[in-house]
């Protein structure tokens, strides 16, 4: 199957169940910490592509959650400085393969992407946080950036 580079935030829950769907598709996943990568402006839009400025934002980080921040009022310079100088308001996961680049865990366009299996399509959405307001994951552990 196809090798998938998944930057994921470590010790999230959601990260580690949609790694675990690419994985049962049968593909390779190095996952690597969305929050130690050496981002750049070029480098992240790549993942955007022509989506929405709305589209880039985790919007389980605490402060889009909270209101502080609000995706939908922003321009794409100041939403870019705001997601280099803080990588845990990216929306996750990032995931790259065979040269193309995707933002978020969209179980569709992924399936027409990499051919995930029919049933993950029909997955709830594997992107909204669980966990009530002001109860966030775990801290990244020390090292805990590949899986495979």
């Amino acid at each position: 199957m196809t090798r998938i580079v998944f930057y994921e935030k470590p010790g999230c829950a959601n990260n580690a169940r949609q790694k675990w769907t690419l994985l049962a598709a049968g593909h390779e996943v190095e996952a690597r910490s969305l929050l130690a990568e050496p981002w750049t402006v070029e480098r992240l839009s790549d993942f955007f592509g022509d989506r929405p400025v709305r589209e880039w934002f985790n919007r389980a980080a605490p402060r889009v959650r909270s209101g502080e921040i609000d995706p939908d009022r922003l321009g794409a310079d100041e939403a870019m400085a705001l997601l280099l100088a803080e990588p845990l308001l990216i929306r996750r996961a990032l995931m790259e393969a065979e040269g193309q680049h995707m933002v978020g865990f969209e179980p569709a366009r992924l399936s027409a992407w990499l051919g995930l299996p029919e049933g993950d399509a029909a997955l709830p959405d594997p992107e909204t946080c669980r966990r009530p307001p002001g109860e966030g994951c775990s801290p990244p552990q020390n090292n805990d950036i590949n899986a495979s």
